[in-house]
């Protein structure tokens, strides 16, 4: 049983899943919570009635991020533990085999834009502030944040944005590319149903090959058989 992360899907989106992290007031991310979301991700992955995937924290924001104050509590080794937790459940959400879109309201900072990293695309109001403010706690990006930050931005302003922790404004975010695309803040998880919804009858075996491909997490070798996977599957061989 989850208490901080749920899957919903609905009948006004067919085939679209919601992977929803509730966890009152600031969505902050605490090791149970990384957890979850591994068991989510796990879940998304083999439920067949389940096309493509909504990342969301709710209409208020979706996540500020690490809770500080947990740890705070830390030894250095549960620290280090709890790194290597907060990374698997990133990679974790990186690797849901569907198409992913992050749903952005309010705030999405330090482990909160990480999450948000982890989707194929990402949708937020014209009113959120982004940032990787770690350092303003004196800690760093955790969990692969550093370089999921740098692939999306480059080396020269994810350096920037992390040494400084300053807020993003949307405007800025999308020109940097931390996000894909602003709406209106009443609009974001409607617009995020709607890119999702465009996947839900493509081939499951092809979306997922080609993400794997994209992502690069497959060789030469690997990448051959995908492709004779998804072959035969069309083909009937």
């Amino acid at each position: 049983m989850r208490e901080f992360v749920s899957i919903h899907v609905g009948e006004q989106h067919p085939g679209v899943g919601v992977l929803l992290v509730n966890r009152p007031p600031t969505n902050a991310l605490t090791r149970q919570a990384y957890r979850e979301l591994i068991s989510a991700a796990e879940e998304l992955a083999g439920r067949d009635d389940i096309a493509t995937v909504i990342l969301f924290g709710g209409q208020e924001i979706f996540s500020a991020g690490d809770d500080v104050p947990e740890l705070r509590t830390l030894s250095r080794v549960e620290a280090e533990s709890a790194d290597r937790n907060r990374r698997a459940a990133i990679d974790a959400v990186a690797a849901i085999p569907k198409p992913t879109v992050a749903a952005i309201t309010g705030y999405a900072l330090g482990a909160g834009l990480s999450l948000a990293l982890a989707a194929d695309w990402r949708i937020s109001g014209d009113n959120v502030k982004v940032g990787a403010t770690e350092i303003l706690a004196g800690l760093i990006p955790g969990g692969g944040g550093c370089e999921r930050l740098a692939r999306a931005i480059g080396p020269a302003r994810a350096k920037e944005l992390t040494f400084s922790g300053r807020f993003v404004d949307a405007k800025e975010a999308l020109a940097l590319g931390l996000i894909d695309e602003m709406v209106s803040p009443d609009d974001v998880f409607d617009a995020a149903a709607t890119w999702a919804s465009r996947f839900v009858d493509a081939a499951p075996a092809a979306l997922a090959a080609a993400k794997a491909l994209l992502d690069g997490r497959v060789d030469a070798g690997d990448q051959a058989e995908r492709y004779g996977e998804v072959f035969s599957a069309v083909d009937g061989s």
